[in-house]
């Protein structure tokens, strides 16, 4: 296969400085403001994106090296693929967050219920539809039991 690259189209900014004790999902980051820096040459790509509530942020786990296929993720004491989680430590070290859009001003978003760590680079931003991005789940595995947890849990240094 052919290499992909990307090029981050900004920055996202949070109060969080440490992957440690980070939230682990959004819902467990309510109320936690951050700012999304876009170049500013991008900024026209901005327009009519604050009719929207929620957007959704694609990024580089930018504080991950290297991946295995089998964690144990923070939400379970067994060991699971990696693509049946949302741990960082990833082929491919993407990640996705649904942000509530507070303000767009100029090319800067503020935003809220960011669990992302501060500097990371941002790779796209689409609005958030839920009839689009919300279908109803029939099934939810191995998580069926443990995604609340994720209101409360916080991150350790497992996926750095």
């Amino acid at each position: 296969m052919k290499e992909i690259l990307f090029e981050p189209i900004g920055v996202i900014r949070t109060p969080f400085t440490n992957p440690e004790d980070m939230p682990i999902q959004p819902v467990g980051a309510r109320g936690v403001q951050g700012t999304v820096e876009v170049r500013p040459e991008l900024s026209p790509g901005l327009k009519d994106l604050d009719g929207f509530s929620h957007i959704v942020l694609l990024y580089a786990f930018h504080g991950s090296q290297g991946y295995e296929l089998l964690v144990t993720p923070f939400m379970d004491d067994v060991p699971r693929g990696v693509f049946s989680t949302r741990a960082p430590r990833r082929p491919n070290a993407l990640g996705l967050s649904v942000v509530r859009l507070l303000a767009v001003r100029g090319a800067t978003l503020r935003v809220e219920g960011v669990d992302i760590l501060d500097g990371t680079p941002l790779l796209d931003i689409k609005p958030h539809v839920p009839d689009f991005d919300s279908p109803p789940a029939e099934r939810t595995g191995w998580l069926s039991e443990n995604a609340r947890k994720a209101r409360r849990l916080k991150s350790d240094d497992r996926f750095r």
